[in-house]
């Protein structure tokens, strides 16, 4: 047989076996995948009006203080007042021992019984010159002087009773029956503060009131008119006053320390709810912003540099992360000032599963419900 008579029975063997493994590599090859769609709650960015706010941290403090003091030494005989309770101009509060006080009006009154019939008498002879006009001159001025005498006398006895200077009410009592006092003593007996109506001083930067004042000026807000000037007031519990204040007046110089202005409102206070040294929110109003855009916080992520972004639907169905300029919160949003523009979808729901150039499909967010009626702070 000759040498090379199998070779190609060999060759028919090895063929198979090669087609299989082929084969197997062909069906085995990776097939590219089609990246999922991404489903997510959008929220589209409107242009709108908005009254803006400024939430300022304040103090309340009484509208008059009067402290009471003694204008006459003497034994407190009487308190007359309940402590904590209100009182009128001129009701009286306190009695001091008048006993030495009338004495010497009773003294007063007699001098001045002398003084003037000496004087009439004086008169009377001067005209057929049996007395000098030195003479008279001198019973005349003794006179006056003894009525004087009297009205210094007459108005210390009505020290003796210690009067309220103001309406108010009327602190704990410093002193009691038996405590001797005396004029211009450094302590106050009590104090009388007048809380109807109610002072409320806050603090703002003067950097806030020059951008506010350049922001008017420019047109980018609006003045709100006579509201300019009105206040709403939030406790230091979190609840509403309900009634609004009036904005009075500003610091005419600026704090050296913390480089702000105090602003002073007047509140109405007939239920005397606000007490002096209460903590409170004062809520100032600064304007019409005609084309705010608002975007809700839950849109917002900010980055490592604590940059504010927020993923942007684009047209072809495809998102990318913008950085935003945040102004201010206003309730639960954030007012925008560069970075997205009226029209745009920012993505509120399904935030976690986006990377840029993720395909997504968009849907009404459920968790975009802006509310606006949150005091409004600035960053």
């Amino acid at each position: 047989m000759p040498v090379n008579s199998f070779r190609p029975s060999r060759a028919l063997h090895i063929l198979p076996f090669t087609a299989l493994l082929l084969a197997g590599c062909q069906k085995n090859e990776p097939v590219a995948a089609t990246p999922p769609v991404i489903n997510v709650g959008v929220y589209t960015v409107k242009a709108q009006p908005l009254t803006l706010t400024n939430d300022l941290p304040g103090r309340t403090s009484a509208y008059r203080v009067a402290e009471v003091r003694p204008q006459v030494n003497g034994i407190v005989q009487q308190r007359l007042f309940s402590e904590g309770s209100e009182v009128k101009k001129g009701d009286q509060l306190y009695q001091i021992d008048p006993a030495t006080y009338k004495a010497e009006l009773n003294r007063a009154q007699a001098n001045l019984t002398s003084a003037q019939n000496l004087a009439e008498r004086y008169e009377r002879l001067l005209r057929t010159n049996a007395v000098s006009r030195q003479q008279y001159d001198d019973a005349q001025a003794a006179y006056k002087q003894a009525q004087a005498s009297v009205e210094v006398a007459r108005i210390n006895v009505q020290y003796t009773h210690v009067l309220s200077p103001i309406t108010g009410r009327i602190g704990r009592s410093a002193v009691t029956e038996g405590a001797l006092v005396t004029n211009g003593q450094a302590q106050e007996l009590a104090t009388v503060n007048q809380l109807d109506p109610i002072y409320v001083d806050v603090t703002q930067p003067i950097t806030r009131i020059l951008a506010l004042q350049r922001a008017l000026e420019s047109g980018s807000l609006q003045s709100t008119g006579k509201n300019q000037a009105q206040v709403t007031l939030t406790l230091d519990d979190g609840s509403a006053y309900p009634l609004p204040g009036t904005l009075k007046f500003s610091e005419v110089s600026v704090d050296e320390g913390t480089g702000s202005v105090t602003l002073r409102a007047e509140f109405p206070n007939p239920g005397r709810k606000l007490l002096p040294g209460m903590f409170v929110h004062a809520q100032l109003q600064e304007g019409v912003a005609q084309s705010a855009k608002l975007v809700p916080q839950s849109a917002i992520v900010f980055d490592s540099r604590g940059k504010a972004t927020a993923w942007v639907v684009k047209p072809d169905q495809s998102v990318e992360l913008r950085e935003l300029q945040t102004l201010r919160t206003v309730g639960n949003a954030f007012l925008i000032g560069t970075g997205v523009e009226p029209g745009d979808q920012v993505v509120t729901q399904g935030i976690q599963s986006l990377h840029d150039g993720s395909k997504v499909k968009p849907s009404q967010a459920t968790n975009a419900a802006l509310v606006t009626a949150f005091t409004a702070a600035a960053n």
